[in-house]
């Protein structure tokens, strides 16, 4: 849900129509593709930490360069929300369970740092 949209406010609650849901849809297809391709170069505990961490930075980039909410939910919610995985790293039992989302804040914030 983008954090500009007040839905109380009937014109904002229309920003979420389809327009918007057929640019998540089609982000997070793109995203789980992505990462599909990146978990095949890069198996395993590693690759799932490269994935998260990776997309975490570039969500912390896209939300200090990118005011548009249209462009900001098919590049953030769809493709960055498509490419991480922080589904699976739960069912990994490895030093990836602690590392993976300090790391993955931590790259966040230093994103948005960096654009900023």
């Amino acid at each position: 849900m983008d954090p500009d949209v007040d839905l109380h406010v009937p014109a904002q609650r229309r920003e979420l129509g389809l327009p918007f849901v057929s640019l998540v849809s089609l982000g997070g297809g793109l995203g789980g593709v992505s990462r599909y391709g990146l978990s095949l170069l890069v198996p395993g505990a590693w690759g799932l930490f490269l994935i998260n961490v990776l997309g975490s930075f570039l969500i912390g980039v896209l939300m200090g360069l990118v005011p548009r909410p249209l462009v900001r939910a098919f590049f953030g919610v769809g493709v960055l929300g498509g490419f991480t995985t922080f589904s699976s790293y739960a069912a990994s039992w490895s030093w990836a369970l602690l590392a993976t989302p300090v790391c993955a804040v931590v790259a966040a914030f230093l994103g948005l740092r960096v654009t900023r």
